[in-house]
């Protein structure tokens, strides 16, 4: 981009200086007005091709933005998550203590339930005056033998319920620690994937910012691009502008061999239509008179006609709008470009009118009214 319109300007500065010269004026042709015309034209299609890039640019950086705002909405979500869980991480943590406390203070009854029932066994039948059987033997009766039968079967039962009881609540507790230490398990190994992820979305979000921060720095270019242009463009319609009053000053002072020229009897010369004429002439109407009214149209068509009558001019539609130097559309390309797409169908019906023989004026010559030249003024058109 910066490539070609540092050629524009080239091309720009040339110019000017032909226009800052003081026998610029003096060498003005329709040539360069042609060559003028051009190079607007050129300078157009590079503004509109920025202009095109902006928007592409414009819309680049809106669509990386909107992910941006969603990769944080992410990022937001993500770190909610990591803190819900680091949350109850901590819980189960505190339940996993609770649980080992627990499982020793069962292992720690446990042990002195058994320790506790060894005294007493001990107590019984190592330590006591009397023993167990002699307790049993000693009885005075079938009764308390029966009953101190019980007592001494109570004692042993109590133990082995007691023993039983703590070891299913030691393994009650050792199964819930382990349940809580396979929750842990998953809580991190979640926790993990929720980091993984969280890095991943700060990964995107740097390299969209760095995103959106090239295409901002590209849209700036690609904005003051399209200023430079509309700069030059503004200084080579100056200049067109300028060409134009030249010419205009000189067809001016020759307005007097044009009126002779316009004298010339052509009432007895006929002109027999090719069958491409009304296409071509159709497209040089629209060309020269496209925003024009109707009426500004037909006298379009009559100049060209006129010419084609004219000794002082070649005698073909073809001949007379392809005649060097005199409608710049042909140098420009916008004619070429007008037959390749089409003429539309005012334009046709003009040139048809003209080609059937309706000559609206009498004029060889018209350009852009700058009220320079006197004669026939249809819309932005002088005809002379």
């Amino acid at each position: 981009m910066k490539h070609n319109l540092l050629k524009s300007w080239i091309a720009v500065a040339l110019i000017v200086c032909l226009i800052s010269g003081s026998t610029a004026y003096a060498t003005t042709t329709q040539n360069q007005i042609d060559k003028a015309k051009e190079q607007i034209d050129e300078i157009i299609d590079k503004k509109q091709d920025a202009e095109n890039a902006v928007d592409e640019i414009s819309d680049k950086m809106a669509g990386l933005e909107t992910d941006l705002s969603k990769l944080n909405g992410q990022l937001t979500e993500l770190t909610a998550s990591i803190n819900d869980l680091e949350l109850q991480i901590a819980e189960k943590e505190e339940e996993i203590n609770t649980a080992e406390a627990a499982l020793a203070d069962a292992e720690q009854q446990h042990a002195k339930q058994y320790e506790d029932m060894k005294l007493r066994i001990q107590f019984m039948y190592e330590n006591s005056n009397t023993s167990a059987w002699a307790m049993l033997l000693t009885a005075t009766s079938f009764t308390e033998f029966l009953n101190r039968t019980e007592y001494i079967s109570k004692i042993n039962e109590y133990d082995r319920q007691k023993l039983k009881e703590f070891q299913e609540l030691e393994e009650s507790i050792e199964e819930q620690k382990q349940a809580l230490e396979s929750d842990m398990t998953e809580l991190l190994a979640l926790q993990e994937d929720m980091q993984q992820k969280k890095d991943s979305v700060n990964g995107l979000i740097n390299t969209t910012k760095n995103n959106i921060a090239a295409a901002g720095s590209e849209l700036d270019d690609a904005r003051d691009e399209v200023q430079d242009l509309e700069n030059a463009l503004a200084k080579m319609i100056e200049y067109e502008k300028q060409l134009e009053i030249q010419k205009a000053k000189e067809d001016a002072a020759r307005l007097e061999e044009i009126r002779r020229q316009e004298q010339e009897d052509t009432s007895g010369v006929i002109y027999v239509p090719a069958e491409s004429d009304q296409y071509l002439l159709g497209a040089i109407i629209q060309c020269e008179a496209e925003g024009e009214p109707y009426e500004g149209k037909l006298a379009v068509g009559s100049v060209v006609m006129n010419r084609v009558k004219s000794s002082y001019f070649p005698n073909t539609i073809t001949g007379v709008v392809y005649q060097s130097g005199q409608f710049s559309p042909v140098a420009s390309g916008r004619l070429a470009y007008r037959l390749s797409a089409g003429v539309n169908n005012e334009c046709l019906q003009a040139a048809q009118e003209v080609l059937n023989g309706t000559i609206t004026l009498n004029c060889l010559f018209f350009r852009t009214n700058n009220g320079i030249i006197e004669g026939t003024v249809i819309g932005n058109h002088v005809f002379y």
